[in-house]
């Protein structure tokens, strides 16, 4: 791999981040194994090392579309280091109908 291919390369989320998700949204090992197709143990092994998320490409991007999905913003280091957030959704209320004019 040329030094060109490394430095086009995006950050790498974190096995901290991924924790940090999950109890965010109050989700256990189980909870994001079903929301993103991915094995329960194989997410207890990825989680099991510090560091940047290892595994399969395709492994990393269904655990990450999970969370995507379910409103997780990814934070990759900007100085102040990698983290996630919450997005705020904008909640619309229900819609009522009179009976106007």
């Amino acid at each position: 791999m040329s030094i060109e291919n490394l430095s086009n390369r995006p950050t790498p989320v974190t096995t901290r981040q991924i924790k940090a998700a999950r109890a965010l949204l109050g989700w256990s090992q189980e909870d994001l194994a079903e929301r993103s197709a991915v094995s329960e143990p194989t997410i207890a092994r990825l989680e099991a090392e510090d560091g940047p998320l290892g595994g399969r490409p395709e492994t990393v991007t269904k655990i990450v579309s999970a969370f995507v999905a379910a409103g997780i913003e990814f934070i990759l280091e900007n100085g102040g280091g990698p983290g996630v957030r919450l997005i705020k959704r904008i909640s619309i209320g229900p819609v009522t109908r009179g009976t106007g004019p």
